[in-house]
């Protein structure tokens, strides 16, 4: 297969990243033709030491980057829907959320498109999260029967900027919880204390109500192989704070009935 023929299987996925960057296909059409003309001139802009779906989105990030114009976050406008509203995180979080959250990159591959190492991908990653909770505020239930494993994911959604609702270490206790408080966002192991199941249980919860849902858990074949809800978000333990920020963030990303945080009026 030709290079050109394996660089033009990655374009609907470089079409589809750009456009979330820039806020629409047509500009972001732009900078993936301009990716296209730097390749045809010059074949080895292409990075021969990573792969090619990586070195092409490299070499979009160097001419996204080149103008000057992206390194700043767009105005703020609290009437933009959710999805415009994240052009206006700071330029580098949200690209590295965008690669981890939307292309799916792993974290070595979205530094290497980045120019960065790992760790400073994963602040990146963090911050994008930050700066998103900044706009859309939810409160988030955790279903979670591990005690410092609750703790953590407790300490972890608060830092962002939403509300725990409560923390359910069993099937019935987190029904019980979303009946009387409808939660905007649940976190749920999928094996609880006392055997019953957190995907059984978030199952029962969307026959009421519609609610974006990230597991995480030891035993990701349960949720491959059980009932489960779509869509649906999967994180493997042991987990990486900076994973759950970003899934977090692609969750209420996508969720169109996530609230714009309100603002309070200036003194």
């Amino acid at each position: 297969m030709s290079t050109a023929q394996i660089v033009a299987q990655h374009l609907p996925y470089l079409r589809r990243y750009a456009r979330a960057l820039a806020g629409d296909q047509q500009s972001g059409d732009a900078y993936v033709s301009a990716t296209l003309e730097a390749l045809i001139a010059d074949p080895s802009t292409l990075d021969a030491h990573a792969s090619t779906r990586v070195g092409l989105y490299k070499l979009f990030t160097k001419i996204w980057n080149s103008v000057g114009l992206n390194a700043k976050a767009s105005p703020t406008d609290k009437n933009l829907p959710v999805e415009r509203r994240l052009a206006q995180i700071t330029p580098l979080p949200r690209q590295a959320f965008l690669l981890v959250a939307l292309e799916g990159l792993s974290e070595d591959d979205a530094a290497k498109v980045l120019d960065v190492d790992v760790p400073e991908l994963r602040k990146l990653v963090e911050e994008s999260g930050k700066e998103l909770a900044a706009e859309i505020a939810t409160d988030v239930l955790i279903i979670e029967d591990e005690t410092f494993i609750a703790l953590d994911l407790e300490g972890l959604v608060e830092s962002l900027g939403h509300k725990v609702l409560g923390v359910a270490r069993t099937h019935g206790e987190a029904v019980a919880i979303a009946r009387t408080k409808r939660p905007g966002l649940i976190l749920a192991d999928i094996q609880l204390a006392d055997g019953s199941s957190g995907l059984d249980a978030v199952n029962e919860m969307l026959r009421s109500f519609e609610v974006p849902v990230i597991f995480i858990t030891a035993y990701p074949e349960r949720f491959l192989t059980g009932e489960r809800p779509e869509p649906a978000f999967l994180i493997a333990k042991p987990f990486q704070p900076s994973t759950v920020s970003a899934v977090l963030s692609q969750a209420l990303f996508f969720e169109r009935n996530a609230r714009p945080r309100t603002r309070r009026a200036s003194a």
